[in-house]
C-alpha cells in the first residue's frame, strides 16, 4: 500500500503565518516610516554647516566679511560688486558655480545680520514657520 498523503501547508497554516508577518509589519512600519524625514533633515544641517564651514568662510578670508543678506548665497557663485570684493575667488567658492539646495530641492535662505549669519532651510512644506516635520530648519538650532 502506497502512503499517498502529501508533506504541505494546509490553509489554516498559511492564514496564521500571513496574519503573523502582517502583525509584524503593523509594529515595524511606523518606526521605519519617520526616518526617512529626520534622514533629510540632518542631511540638510549637514548641508548648511558645510555651506558655512567651507563656501562662507572662503568668502570671508577673502574679502573680510560675509556676504550681505541682500547678496545672498547668490554672492558665492558670482561676484555681486567687483570693487567691494576685490580678492573675491576667480572661480567662486562652489565647484561648477552652483548654489547647493536643501533635500526637498529650495534654495536656503540666507540672512547677515551684521556678521551673524543664519542660514535656513524652509523644509517639507517649502513655506515659511511651520510645525513639527514641517517646521524650517535653522543652522543655528542644528546639532
Amino acid at each position: 500500500m502506497k502512503n499517498t498523503s502529501r508533506k504541505a501547508f494546509t490553509l489554516i497554516e498559511l492564514m496564521i503565518v500571513i496574519v503573523i508577518l502582517g502583525l509584524l509589519a503593523a509594529m515595524v512600519m511606523p518606526s521605519l516610516t519617520g526616518k526617512g524625514e529626520e534622514a533629510k533633515r540632518n542631511l540638510v544641517c549637514v548641508q548648511m554647516k558645510s555651506i558655512y564651514n567651507g563656501a562662507l568662510d572662503m568668502f570671508k578670508i577673502n574679502n573680510s566679511v560675509y556676504p550681505s543678506t541682500e547678496e545672498g548665497l547668490e554672492a558665492l557663485v558670482k561676484n555681486p560688486d567687483v570693487e567691494k570684493y576685490p580678492n573675491y575667488s576667480s572661480s567662486g567658492y562652489f565647484k561648477d558655480s552652483k548654489l547647493p539646495k536643501d533635500s526637498w530641492y529650495n534654495q536656503f535662505v540666507y540672512i547677515n545680520d551684521d556678521g551673524s549669519i543664519e542660514i535656513i532651510s524652509l523644509g517639507a512644506d517649502r513655506k515659511e514657520g511651520g510645525k513639527d516635520e514641517r517646521s524650517d530648519i535653522k543652522m543655528s538650532e542644528c546639532k
